[in-house]
Order: structure tokens, then sequence, then C-alpha cells
């Protein structure tokens, strides 16, 4: 079977009866786009490590949610709730990193209203795909930290990575992919940028079998490959290139045969 072929009876398999486990499947308890959004980003922040380990931390922090993502992050007082925080943790993010997550997403969506209006922001159309739009929000943020704070840990940097600096940037670019693409699986939040534009979210199950499908020849999965198996994947779909993304991810991780 052609790789076409392939990638085509892949992707249409896994489609929302496949969805668990996967972080993605958080997004879906909501409704108002306003509270997809909001458990989008902190999803996708929390996106790394084994799967129970993610869905663990999600959990609780839904529990502390109480089922209004939106609500709560604008309503939030660190003098008032960051006592509840010290009961999440995940590998190298301290309690300290979650509750100051916590308090910039609430000044930045008050000042913003939406993470769609900060990404926007830091976007251009014209550029060839979301590198300079993921800096400019990474850099946006981590700046937000440091006038705050007055300084950055490195649990703060790994939430907001910069791909100028080498990092495939996976839990961003996974990030958008729910935000901008549309299907059974993805939401389709963000009109203002087209599917063309996104980039794969590289991680080692990703990496591995691009490697088999010869989408890559790559060694590191860092941005350079991370673009280098998005253009690969334009000629099979060059409007829509990650919805292959996915299907992948899931069949490394299931360890399933491609």
């Amino acid at each position: 079977m052609h790789l076409r072929q392939k990638l085509e009876y892949h992707y249409n398999a896994f489609d929302r009866t496949k969805l668990e486990p996967d972080p993605l499947q958080f997004l879906h308890m909501f409704n108002d786009e306003r509270d997809i959004e909001i458990i989008g980003l902190i999803t996708s922040v929390f996106a790394y490590g084994n799967v129970k380990q993610i869905e663990n931390t999600i959990k609780k922090l839904l529990v502390i949610f109480d089922g209004k993502p939106y609500k709560y992050i604008k309503s939030f007082s660190s003098a008032r709730d960051t006592k509840i925080v010290p009961g999440i943790n995940h590998r190298f993010y301290t309690y300290d990193d979650v509750a100051k997550l916590l308090i910039i997403l609430s000044k930045e969506i008050n000042n913003h209203t939406s993470i769609k209006n900060i990404f926007l922001k830091g976007y251009n159309i014209s550029d060839n795909n979301v590198k300079n739009g993921i800096s400019n929000f990474s850099n946006y943020f981590l700046n937000s930290f440091n006038h705050s704070f007055g300084g950055i840990s490195n649990g703060i940097k790994f939430m907001f990575p910069l791909p100028e600096k080498g990092s495939a940037c996976k839990r961003m670019n996974l990030f958008l992919r729910w935000m901008v693409r549309k299907d059974e699986l993805d939401f389709g939040l963000w009109n203002e940028i087209p599917a063309s534009k996104l980039v794969i979210p590289v991680d080692t199950h990703i990496a591995r079998i691009c490697k088999q499908l010869n989408l890559t020849k790559r060694k590191i999965a860092d941005w350079k490959m991370a673009e280098e198996i998005t253009g690969n994947l334009k000629r099979f779909d060059p409007n829509d290139p990650i919805k292959y993304d996915f299907a992948i991810c899931h069949i490394g991780i299931r360890k399933l045969e491609f």
C-alpha cells in the first residue's frame, strides 16, 4: 500500500471512539469555547511524561476548576487560591511553578480576554509556518513571568519553549493543532490561522515512526525535524499536513504496526 493510502487509512481509523488515552480527551469535556481554549493550553503545558501521569495531573486541576476552567482562571486570586495548588506538581514543575502559571494566566486573560488574542498579536499570516508565532507567544509569557516575579524558573521556561533555541515545541504545536484544525478530534476555534501553517508536534513516538517511514532523515527530535516531517506530509495533504499526527502518535503509543 502506498504511504499516502496508509496515512489516510490510519487517519480515518482514529476517530472519536479511539480518543482515550490522550490529553485531548479533557478538552472534549467542555462545550464553551473559552473553557476549551484555556483547558487546552493548560493540558498542553502538562502533556509530557507518561499518559497516566498526565491524566492524574489534569484530573486534579479539573477538580480545582470545578467544571469552569475559564471562570476559575479569570477570577483567580493569588491570596485566596494558591493555597490549593500545593497538591499539584508534575515531574519537574514545582508547586510554585504551577501557582505562578495560574497567576499569569489570570492576569493575561483579564488583559486580553482570550489566549487566541495573545497568540495572534505575534502571528503573521505571511510567515511560512507558526514558528515566529510560537516564539513571540512564548516570549510574551516569559516576559510576563519575569516582570511579575523578577525571574523565570527552569520549569516555567519548559512551559513556554522557543523554536529558535532548537526545541521541537511539541506541546505548543499540539495546542495549536487542537485550536486550528477542525475535524472529529480537533476543534478549529482559531479560524485566523490556516491548518497549512501548522507544524507537527514531534515526540519520541512521532520521531521513531517518521524515521521508519522515511519522512525524516534527521536524528534529533528538534524543530528542524518537525519542519522536515511537516514538509514531507504536505506531499499528501498540502492544506492539512498534520491531520495524520494523532494516528501516527497513537500507533507509537499503542505499539501497533503502521
